[in-house]
């Protein structure tokens, strides 16, 4: 999907506010025992299915609370100068698998989609550099035939965790909106939903240099040089021209300005069929969350901090309005969808409740993730299946909840910090130690 900043309330008011530890190393020995390694301390319940939607406004539900996990202490790996490891955060040895608070649902669940994730993760080349193709094979073959029914044990015994910089995690929420829409323009559908543009160059940048991995840039031809891509206030005022289908229109801007930080959704048309786009591509602006902005400038009275407050002096404020969205240079392309979706960054379909975005410099794709944070709902094991242009960090995560107007409440109000680990396949943590030294 691809969001360019993910979670409605949290991150339309913070921007990108992911948690990046340190890297400060530790030269005291391992402890004699794991946090784990006695009684799990009380966190809530782990992750449980969306609760039915509150009858009130969506503002006013609250998320459970959980008490956080410990972060890991003791010693640690150390990237040597021509080792790639996380971005150069330091590493931890995790505690056992089967130490943390893990229900069979919850495994269960992240086993089916960390199936989806096999073929890629054999194949594809790990930007965090803590994985090889070849690492994976083991667990995925494992996975291929292992019974639903004894998750649990398949991670505690395929897997093993680390802990990346200080652990320190902070998770928000996306979903999957749903705006009024038309297949063709008509009085009251004319905003263009655009698809990728004929000219929209993308470029790999570790093609030129090692030293680039997993960077990339986008932009068009001006001659023979490479140029920045229109931003969204020269597409919005028709810079394109022919240069990108038209796929649909949607009903109202704000809708649709918000749909795109979303990376994907479905337009409802008057007739009630449904047009599911998602993610195709982006014009290579960074992303600016307008929440920040006003917030900073003033705009947001007490009791506005909210995705409802936002939206509502977006639409008390119209040309003001435009203007702030304008200040997010970024703009989403679009496809339709008409298999299984929406669709992650890898190509496969995410699923609610089992699927997060991650950056894919510090958490290998298609790796399962555990998070042990102060909201109860997060919790448990995701699988990194998505990326997000405001997803930037070690530890930061955004966690996917589906569609409808649950997913949108539980979405909107997810901002969760806590204990992060990574499942990597059993030995990664030896070889990297290896390596560095």
């Amino acid at each position: 999907m691809r969001r360019f900043a993910i979670g409605l309330l949290t991150l339309a008011l913070t921007a990108c506010a992911g948690v990046v530890p340190s890297g400060e190393t530790s030269s005291a020995p391992p402890p004699a025992r794991l946090p784990y390694e006695s009684a799990p301390p009380a966190t809530g319940p782990a992750r449980q299915a969306p609760a039915p939607a509150p009858s009130g406004p969506a503002s006013s539900y609250v998320i459970p609370r959980a008490t956080p996990l410990p972060a890991m202490s003791g010693a640690a790996i150390t990237a040597s100068a021509d080792v790639t490891q996380a971005a150069g955060q330091v590493l931890r040895r995790g505690p056992a698998i089967a130490s943390l608070p893990i229900t069979q649902d919850d495994a269960r669940a992240a086993l089916v989609a960390f199936r989806l994730t096999c073929p890629a993760v054999t194949k594809r080349q790990d930007a965090s550099g803590l994985t090889r193709p070849e690492d994976w094979r083991a667990p995925c073959a494992a996975a291929a035939g292992w019974p639903d029914t004894d998750a649990v044990r398949f991670f505690a015994e395929q897997l093993e965790a680390v802990q990346v910089g200080e652990g320190a995690g902070f998770a928000t929420g996306y979903f999957e909106p749903e705006i009024a829409g038309s297949r063709t323009r008509s009085a009251g559908f004319e905003v263009p939903v655009y698809g990728r543009p004929s000219d929209l160059i993308d470029v790999d940048l570790s093609q030129f240099s090692p030293e680039w991995a997993g960077k990339r840039v986008r932009g068009k031809l001006k001659g023979t040089d490479l140029v920045p891509y229109d931003d969204r206030t020269q597409i919005e005022q028709g810079s394109l021209g022919g240069r990108a289908p038209v796929i649909a229109w949607a009903a109202d801007a704000i809708d649709f300005f918000f749909l795109q930080v979303q990376g994907s959704g479905r337009l409802r048309a008057p007739d009630g069929s449904v047009v599911r786009i998602g993610y195709a591509s982006q014009n290579g602006r960074d992303y600016t969350g307008i929440g920040a902005l006003m917030r900073d400038r003033g705009l947001l009275a007490p009791g506005q901090a909210s995705m409802q407050g936002i939206v509502a002096y977006l639409r008390a404020n119209p040309e003001e309005g435009r203007s702030i969205m304008r200040e997010n240079k970024s703009f989403v392309f679009f496809r339709e969808l008409t298999g299984p979706g929406p669709l992650g960054a890898l190509g496969y379909q995410v699923e609610a409740g089992s699927s997060v975005a991650a950056d894919p410099k510090f958490v290998p794709l298609g790796a399962p993730v555990f998070l042990g944070m102060d909201r109860a709902e997060p919790n448990g094991l995701w699988v990194a299946q998505d990326t997000g242009g405001a997803i930037k960090g070690a530890n930061r995560f955004d966690t996917f909840w589906g569609a409808g107007e649950q997913a949108k409440v539980i979405a909107g109000g997810m901002s969760a910090r806590g204990l992060a680990l990574i499942l990597l396949p059993r030995g990664s943590y030896d070889r990297l130690a290896q390596q560095a030294r």
